[in-house]
């Protein structure tokens, strides 16, 4: 197995990302070590926002969110998925299984020691952030979930994803700036669709954005299928303040919050809403509305 890093100078003159870059090592029983990107910005002994975002995106896709969260004196964490952003990648797409993504960042949450955490999570970051919470419910102390799931493959797949699976592994060109803009309500600039390609060179770097999608659980015989329902008797028994934020224009997740407010214990009596004008990449449509709703909610306020 073959562990590649995109080179810095990819990454240099972004558009509206000026964060310093920090690292974690984390051990792997294949690759020996990896080594985990995040941005980390605000006051280290601030309360924590981890923000985790999803495919085929990287912590860029923060980059509105973060400084609402640190001028409000919050800890503004956004960590990069392995295969993503400026974290390690590996080659052989067969590496990549959604158990091994829920481990490599258990280990790296481990590392950074980060409590009284408020998870804000999206596409993939809620399919393993949700995870981490069920792992150890006692870290964190509430959840904003946004275009996201927690499938256990006995439901209804809709035709879009699967749509979406079949062409992530077919595509010829698998371009991340394109697909991140398609997913947008609003045009994407040139340079901020570059800014979604930065951290892939050529298509050895993009096999966990090609795989990812193939990696949902979409049938009760997947591998992940029993673990996630295992996640759900916990976070059916998690009381902590969990709200709903989704978007009124994504048609992959449509309606899945409804399953968080029925499931949820902390999601009974919580401000659910709706983010108007935003597609699937709701940080990218609506980023700073986002945030700003999120801090109204931490404050007791109704999100609006």
């Amino acid at each position: 197995m073959k562990m590649i890093r995109t080179p810095d100078e990819r990454f240099r003159n972004l558009p509206d990302y000026p964060f310093q870059p920090n690292y974690r090592i984390i051990p792997d029983g294949e690759v020996g070590k990896l080594r985990i990107h995040y941005v980390d910005e605000g006051p280290k002994d601030g309360e924590p926002v981890l923000m985790m975002h999803g495919e085929p995106s990287w912590s860029y896709l923060y980059r509105k969110m973060i400084p609402v969260f640190v001028d409000a004196g919050y800890r503004a964490v956004a960590p990069d998925l392995i295969g993503f952003g400026r974290s390690d990648k590996l080659t052989d797409r067969k590496e990549y299984t959604y158990q091994r993504h829920v481990d490599w960042m258990k280990a790296w949450l481990d590392q950074m020691g980060l409590e009284r955490i408020t998870l804000v999570c999206q596409d993939w970051g809620g399919l393993i952030g949700l995870r981490l919470v069920a792992g150890d419910p006692d870290r964190f102390a509430r959840v904003v979930a946004a275009n996201t799931g927690l499938p256990t493959g006995e439901t209804r797949i809709p035709d879009a994803f699967l749509e979406w699976r079949k062409f992530s592994v077919e595509v010829p060109d698998f371009d991340a700036g394109t697909i991140v803009a398609m997913g947008c309500r609003k045009p994407l600039s040139a340079e901020v669709m570059a800014a979604y390609n930065a951290p892939f060179p050529d298509d050895s770097y993009k096999e966990a954005a090609r795989i990812f999608p193939s990696l949902v659980t979409i049938d009760p015989d997947d591998p992940s299928a029993s673990a996630n329902q295992e996640a759900w008797k916990v976070l059916g028994l998690f009381d902590k303040p969990f709200i709903t934020m989704f978007s009124d224009g994504d048609p992959i997740t449509r309606g899945g919050e409804q399953v968080f407010q029925k499931k949820v214990a902390g999601a009974s009596g919580q401000p659910h809403t709706t983010i108007k004008g935003g597609g699937h990449f709701l940080q990218e449509d609506c980023g700073k509305e986002f945030a700003r709703k999120i801090l109204r909610w931490m404050a007791g306020e109704s999100p609006g």
